[in-house]
Parts: structure tokens; C-alpha cells; sequence
């Protein structure tokens, strides 16, 4: 199966929809088409089967035969491209870094880097206690190792 072939199908069945973008291609030895996609305000089934028919539709079983897979990024894929991030704004995250794992809102979201807000108690400067105070720290793209969104009932 040629990679070229199928990923210029897939980019004209991405371009009729401008709402869905790619997370992940793959064609394996055996000839099994996998693509992933995500979409601006979700994907739903019959997008899948859209991008599904205009690639399939477009490649001969008699001449190699293959099989084909469209799929969503589920709910639990962790996060990949600006554009995920850009859509689910103000939606809380985990997000996992070479140092540290932080929870919380995704208040910002540029090409360079997002931005949580939370919540901590800290100890009080003066006397016993402690305080509630916001938090807030920009993480770039690059330092991510994982970013999910957080599922709350």
C-alpha cells in the first residue's frame, strides 16, 4: 500500500470538512489502514464514515487489498496537537511533565505553550494555618509528556 496515496486521500477528505483535523496515520505491513481524527466540536460517527468513504472509495481491492479503520481520539487519549488543547478551554487537565504533575483548568491556549489554573492550600507567611490561593504556571508544548482531559461527573 502506498503511504503517499492514502495520506493525499486523506487530506482531500480532511479538507471538505475543515472542523476535523488528523491526530494519527499509520499503515501497517499487512496492509491495515489506521487513522485517527479529532474535530473542532467533536467527531462524530458519520464523519468517520465520510473520511472512511473518500479514502476507501478511492483505492482498488482487486489491485492490493487492505483494510481501513477511522477512528476519534477517544476521551481518554492524552492531548497531542495545539488545535486539542484549543478546544477543550477551559476544561480541566492533568498534565505530566519531566518534573511534576499538575491538575488544573486550561484557562490559555497559544502555539507556544497552555496555561492551568488551580487552586492549593499553602501555609499562612504569618502564624498557624493556612490559605487558599490561586496558581498559575505556563507550560510549554515541548515540556509535556502527557496532557489528558479530566473526566468529572
Amino acid at each position: 500500500m502506498q503511504h503517499e496515496v492514502v495520506k493525499q486521500l486523506l487530506d482531500k477528505a480532511l479538507e471538505e470538512n475543515k472542523e476535523l483535523f488528523l491526530i494519527d496515520f499509520k499503515i501497517k505491513p499487512n496492509n491495515e489502514i489506521l487513522v485517527v481524527i479529532d474535530g473542532d466540536q467533536g467527531v462524530s460517527v458519520n464523519d468517520c464514515i465520510e473520511v472512511s468513504r473518500k479514502i476507501e472509495h478511492n483505492l482498488d481491492r482487486e489491485e492490493e487489498d487492505f483494510s481501513l479503520e477511522v477512528t476519534s481520539a477517544g476521551v481518554t487519549a492524552p492531548l497531542q496537537l495545539p488545535r486539542q488543547f484549543k478546544k477543550n478551554l477551559n476544561r480541566k487537565l492533568s498534565v505530566k511533565t519531566a518534573d511534576q504533575s499538575i491538575e488544573g483548568n486550561l484557562t490559555e491556549v497559544t502555539e507556544e505553550a497552555i496555561t492551568l489554573t488551580w487552586k492549593a492550600r499553602e501555609p499562612k507567611e504569618t502564624g498557624k494555618g493556612k490559605v487558599t490561593v490561586e496558581k498559575q504556571q505556563v507550560i510549554p508544548y515541548q515540556e509535556i509528556n502527557e496532557a489528558k482531559v479530566m473526566i468529572t461527573f
